[in-house]
């Protein structure tokens, strides 16, 4: 499912971020778990990755990660607030995590509207006691498992540059 080039910016970033003694979770509902399974495909993973939530309904959202049901109400799933809200629960219920990146959107081939087109797709990176940076990326209809794959690989991005943050 993965081609070798994002395994290996993957098993890049593992390394960077065990360097530094970071470890991450995930918050992801498009994607269903695919950024969780890309970066535990490398051994190792573990050293750096503390979880990845699975959060695709709303109720998930709410119950785990702690997005305001009248938020998600009011702008929907799929929008720039519930992604901030997204990351910055995931890495407030986070024991060990110094970063978080959450991912919503349509992955399609169904559910889009006239301002919330099949391909977009929000993005959120929090570090602890930075401030959370936020993307959009709008795919357009490629197919489902393509929007998938590509936001899994705009996430690791996020991550990555989430480490050059810490650093920093």
């Amino acid at each position: 499912m993965f081609d070798e080039a994002l395994i290996s910016k993957t098993q890049r970033f593992l390394e960077s971020a065990e360097a530094q003694g970071v470890r991450v979770i995930c918050a992801e509902s498009c994607t269903g778990g695919l950024l969780g399974a890309l970066l535990t495909h490398s051994a190792g993973a573990s050293a750096v990755m503390e979880a990845s939530l699975v959060t695709y309904s709303n109720e998930a959202k709410a119950a785990l990660l702690g997005v305001k049901p009248s938020m998600l109400a009011r702008h929907g799933a799929v929008s720039p607030l519930v992604a901030k809200a997204m990351a910055e629960g995931a890495l407030e219920r986070s024991p060990e995590a110094a970063l978080s990146v959450s991912i919503t959107g349509i992955a399609g081939p169904d559910g889009g509207t006239e301002h919330k087109p099949v391909g977009l797709v929000h993005f959120a990176c929090a570090a602890r006691a930075r401030e959370t940076v936020q993307l959009e990326k709008r795919f357009g209809e490629i197919g489902r498992t393509e929007v998938r794959i590509k936001s899994a690989e705009a996430a690791l991005n996020m991550l990555s540059d989430g480490l050059d943050r810490l650093r920093g």
